[in-house]
């Protein structure tokens, strides 16, 4: 019976290598330029301040600063890792490899942003697309991926019905891309794979764990992975103190840009910011080769930023409130995450910037 299931786990887990994936719902002195973004919504032409750049070994950091772009007196969203923590939400396993069932208990609304690791389950999965999850929501699918390729049993004393903590992300640029441009489990695994990889190589030794080799989130769990990335995060992570206006960020690694987010409110984003600072230092971390790079310039952001939003527009539907709206170009992509909600008009949440 057991050698059955895991049969019939391989061969889902191939249908999804071999198919697209179907949807379900020390700082320097700042300078600072401007960035003029198209119209939308009849907001008017919008304007993102760039202060940086900020920078510790091959990680460069800029922040964009902009106005709120949500009404007066809107509660700002909980995030996942919050959520968990509190137990406002459950995130459930459904013994499909690419599906989870996410369900808010509380009355407050939740903001799963892609790339979120949820840890547990059957095998750790990472979230497939942004999503905002009402109070009281009932079980709502969502769309995962498989960060832990091999395993399919409860792991130690974890629960395998349920997933119990994200704390970290996996939200690597070619991660992103993979997730939520080609959508391909394949290529996910392949680039977990890489990524932990070029981590071993850079930190002195393998980061697979005993437990899990094919774990990422164990292999970001790995001390020498940690204590590596920590140096980044604790040069680099006061630098949103003092500015209250900060909606977001870019970087770039090894001299190259990467990739920006950015949030309809200066309070999500400094909610998440953590998060989203440990994941870019844990990409530099990989990427390390000790090589001199020529600095990145704010007016490169401000080009990159301007160039991603000039692409033709895609969109498709994540659940009847949320639609996710694709716009890429040659060299470029953007993820932008609208919000259809009567009160918020189905102006955009979060923008996801991508080198390709």
């Amino acid at each position: 019976m057991r050698s059955h299931l895991f049969a019939l786990t391989c061969a889902v887990a191939l249908l999804g290598v071999a198919l697209p994936l179907v949807w379900f719902a020390t700082a320097s002195q700042a300078r600072t330029s401007i960035i003029a973004a198209p119209q939308e919504n009849g907001d008017g032409p919008e304007g993102y301040k760039v202060s940086g750049p900020y920078t510790h070994k091959n990680l460069t950091v800029f922040l964009l600063h902009g106005k709120e772009k949500v009404a007066p007196g809107t509660k700002t969203f909980m995030t996942l890792s919050e959520a968990l923590t509190t137990k406002k939400v459950v995130v459930y396993e459904t013994k499909s490899v690419n599906e989870l069932a996410i369900e808010n208990v509380s009355d407050e609304e939740v903001f799963v942003q892609s790339g979120d690791i949820v840890k547990g389950g059957q095998q750790d999965r990472m979230i497939g697309v942004d999503l905002i999850v009402p109070a009281r929501s009932g079980k709502i699918k969502i769309a995962a991926f498989c960060v832990e390729q091999g395993r399919w049993t409860k792991r130690g004393s974890e629960d395998s019905t349920k997933f119990t903590s994200s704390t970290d992300r996996a939200a690597t640029r070619e991660l992103k891309l993979a997730a939520n441009k080609s959508r391909s489990q394949g290529e996910v695994w392949a680039k977990v794979a890489k990524a932990q990889s070029k981590l071993g190589a850079n930190v002195g030794g393998s980061v697979a764990a005993p437990a899990s080799a094919s774990s990422l989130q164990l292999s970001l769990e790995n001390e020498k992975v940690r204590a590596t990335t920590e140096e980044y995060v604790k040069a680099l992570a006061s630098i949103i103190e003092k500015r209250p206006d900060a909606v977001g960020y870019a970087f770039s690694i090894n001299g190259k840009l990467n990739s920006a987010d950015v949030y309809a409110s200066p309070a999500l984003f400094r909610k998440l910011w953590p998060g989203l600072l440990k994941s870019s230092a844990v990409e530099a971390v990989a990427e390390l080769d000790g090589k001199p790079h020529d600095a990145t310039r704010a007016e490169e952001v401000r080009a990159f930023i301007t160039e991603s939003e000039s692409g033709a527009a895609t969109e498709r539907e994540v659940t009847t409130r949320v639609r996710m709206t694709t716009r890429e170009t040659k060299t470029n992509i953007l993820f932008e995450t609208r919000d259809h909600h009567p009160r918020r008009k189905g102006g955009w949440v979060h923008k996801s910037y991508v080198k390709k």
